[in-house]
């Protein structure tokens, strides 16, 4: 078995996660809430070096579908895996 990675989530991170359900929230506060807590049990689940994830487009990181509308951000070592940031998937990045 896989040891476990430290799992960080930077400022921006929890700022965007924040941002999309506060967008949400005014139509639909549990799908804002919903949305948000799917998301962050995702990046939760990256503990486990095996969860599904995929090289990102900019070198040196990584992405998480973690919903089919929202990819989030990721840089990964040894030891951590660090969510960056949380895009929309029809953003255009980098």
């Amino acid at each position: 078995m896989s040891k476990l990675l430290r799992v960080r989530r930077l400022p921006r991170y929890v700022d965007d996660l924040d941002s999309i359900a506060e967008f949400i929230a005014p139509s639909d506060p549990q799908a804002a809430f919903e949305l948000w807590q799917l998301v962050d049990e995702q990046v939760e689940k990256l503990a486990d070096p095996n969860f599904p994830r995929r090289r990102g487009r900019k070198a040196g990181t990584w992405e998480l579908v973690a919903h089919p509308n929202y990819i989030v951000l990721l840089q990964q070592n040894e030891t951590t895996v660090t969510a960056l940031a949380v895009l929309h998937v029809a953003r255009q990045y980098p």
